[in-house]
């Protein structure tokens, strides 16, 4: 029985740095591709795997996991879903070879759904009149791991190795897994519907509603071509500006620069300016990349061009969220929660396939061949949203 007053800001806290902590799994590997993929003997080309297969794990527990939370007791799920992502990631560690890595990784995303499992179970340990707060709060812990899990990645496997990386998240992920088991209190559902009405329940949802299409199409064309950008982009710095593993990490903090579009977005919204702002989304991503095509060479002006697209590139995919989300979320409290997870898994459908598209893009045609398919992928989205009517 979950009381009807403010959850405790120990416990939102807790919630806070527990999404932050599990959703950086998605992006650990991200800067560490061609370090990886050397190690486990992936070619260049399809070093992109390691990220993707962790987004495609990912995809699969939010259609088939996450559900789960309107049957099974959430605390003992989200127990048994981290307990999942530490088994991973003990197997990436010690893996030898490609398909045992890329198996940890989908299981290592399987695991991270439960990011997804926690933040509408802190909207459930809320009363109604401060659950926006509460689940704010647990976002805001989300979003930061996101931003810092790059940079992170980077610096621990630019002194230690790319192992080093995995194991701290092992050992982080294993103390969070107890202290959510001595602090989290539990929350049975009460839902008459089987777990097969559920799943199909999805596909009723998608094929009915026509916002929820184009929008989960718009931010998965947007953040496939962020997840081109931030695969491939290491590798460029490495060969076109000698940085080294440390450096990389430093300019993925330029990333963290772009979260500010997320609140301005949410204000913006709430005067009527989503559609406006969703096409000056597209159209800024798509600038991005073409920005970087005209400064190509190895001067300083190149890298500064490189880190403005980043932060601008950033701005669009965070910025478009917001916006996405206010509208699906505007359609009914009773499919709120399925209707998330269906957006998320589409738009990391799109992730999932701009990673592959970055290693792969690289390897055959380096920085050229990378952005000008990022720059199509944002302007295909952009074609799609020309079509929305008002």
């Amino acid at each position: 029985m979950i009381n009807s007053k403010p959850v405790s800001s120990y416990i939102t806290s807790i919630l806070a740095i527990a999404c932050g902590v599990i959703v950086a799994n998605l992006y650990y590997a991200q800067p560490l591709i061609a370090t990886i993929g050397s190690a486990v003997n992936l070619p260049l080309a399809l070093s992109g795997l390691t990220v993707t297969f962790t987004q495609i794990g990912y995809v699969f527990g939010l259609i088939f996991l996450v559900p789960l939370l309107d049957l099974v007791e959430n605390r003992r799920l989200v127990l048994i879903t981290l307990i999942i992502a530490v088994l991973a990631l003990i197997a990436s560690i010690i893996s030898k070879n490609a398909v045992v890595f890329l198996s940890a990784s989908i299981f290592i995303g399987l695991g991270t759904t439960a990011t997804q499992i926690l933040v509408p179970y802190s909207a459930y340990l809320s009363d109604e009149q401060h659950r926006g707060a509460t689940v704010g709060k647990v976002m805001s812990g989300l979003l930061l791991g996101i931003m810092l899990a790059r940079p992170v990645s980077g610096i621990i496997a630019g002194t230690w190795g790319w192992q080093a990386v995995f194991l701290f998240s092992a050992v982080l992920t294993s103390i969070l897994w107890l202290l959510l088991l001595k602090v989290l209190p539990k929350r049975q559902p009460v839902s008459g519907a089987a777990y097969g009405e559920l799943i199909y329940s999805l596909w009723q949802i998608v094929s009915t509603t026509a916002i929820l299409r184009r929008r989960a199409f718009y931010q998965a064309c947007l953040f496939g071509a962020f997840s081109l950008f931030w695969t491939a982009v290491p590798l460029w710095l490495a060969d076109n500006f000698g940085l080294s593993q440390h450096g990389v990490a430093i300019f993925s903090f330029v990333g963290v620069a772009g979260a500010v579009a997320a609140p301005i977005a949410g204000r913006l919204a709430d005067r009527k300016m989503t559609k406006p702002l969703t096409g000056a989304a597209m159209i800024t991503a798509t600038l991005s990349f073409l920005l970087t095509l005209m400064f190509m060479d190895f001067s300083i002006l190149s890298l500064f061009v490189l880190i403005i697209c980043a932060i601008t590139l950033d701005m669009s995919v965070s910025g478009n969220l917001v916006l996405s989300q206010k509208i699906i979320y505007s359609l009914g409290d009773k499919v709120r929660g399925r209707v998330n997870g269906i957006f998320m898994a589409i738009f990391f459908i799109g992730g999932a396939v701009g990673s592959l598209l970055g290693s792969w893009s690289y390897s055959y045609g380096s920085w050229f061949m990378t952005a000008s398919i990022g720059a199509m992928i944002s302007f295909i989205a952009f074609l799609y949203y020309l079509t929305e009517k008002s």
